[in-house]
């Protein structure tokens, strides 16, 4: 049982039988950092065996749901451990997004970026806050998008915005996000909490089997693509990652 308290990076509660997880590094927009991942992942293996919990709320504390990876963090590994090895362990995380057995719906406000971005993308329903902003800036520092959430972009939103977002870093906000189907509703700031709890509760009073044989359809659509994407990504980013080109970058942001 994954025991969590207030000043925990992720807060674990229950609301009947909602799971409401929050990113609790407000001050950092709940930037992630490694404890942060962690904790978010112990979280998420111990709900793939709680069958009390019928949906999942995925929210962040503060103004924010995540400015993505803490950049005071980003390339750093253990001592010993290979970009492979450790871009490897990253996706066995990420795979639990598409095997927990409840539906997860993503509150979406402020910063939504990187790697958090992609992590929700990969959730079943995301609603926005009308002050959500998104954006995918790896490029930017020398990396590529590893999260498989590439793939759900270019199923949702098709190649043209999946090249746009991922290869200028630019920044789109909530109604944007509405048009291109990267999000399902956008809903005032002060209502999105209260909204996003109501379509968790029901999904949690639909009937068990209904619901998990319609996840089962749905994702029969689509995750194939994202577990290729997933390989590819560990082999592009291992790649990018040996290029003198991003140990350059790397070695100007550290000194910086």
């Amino acid at each position: 049982m994954v025991e969590v308290g207030d000043a925990d990076p992720v807060l674990l509660r229950y609301d009947g039988a909602v799971a409401v997880v929050s990113f609790n590094r407000p001050d950092r927009h709940n930037a992630a950092n490694d404890a942060m991942d962690e904790a978010f992942f112990a979280i998420l293996e111990q709900l793939h065996t709680d069958d009390a919990v019928r949906a999942i709320v995925l929210r962040g504390e503060g103004p924010s749901f995540s400015s993505g990876r803490d950049i005071t963090e980003l390339g750093a590994r253990p001592d010993g451990v290979s970009d492979f090895e450790f871009i490897e362990r990253g996706h066995a995380k990420t795979r639990l997004l598409l095997t927990v057995p409840a539906p997860i719906v993503v509150a979406l406000k402020g910063w939504v970026i990187g790697g958090s971005f992609e992590r929700a993308l990969l959730c079943d329903l995301r609603i926005a806050a009308e002050d959500a902003r998104f954006r995918l800036p790896e490029v930017m520092y020398g990396v590529i998008p590893d999260s498989a959430g590439v793939a759900r972009l270019f199923q949702m939103a098709g190649h043209g915005i999946a090249s746009d977002l991922v290869l200028t870093g630019r920044t789109i906000g909530a109604a944007e996000a509405l048009s291109h189907g990267i999000v399902s509703r956008v809903v005032p700031i002060e209502e999105l909490d209260d909204v996003v709890m109501e379509v968790a509760h029901g999904i949690a009073e639909m009937p068990r089997m209904a619901v998990k044989m319609a996840r089962s359809t749905i994702a029969s659509l689509g995750h194939g693509q994202v577990l290729r994407t997933l390989n590819e990504e560990l082999l592009g980013q291992t790649a990018v990652m040996a290029s003198p080109e991003y140990r350059q970058l790397r070695d100007a942001r550290l000194s910086s």
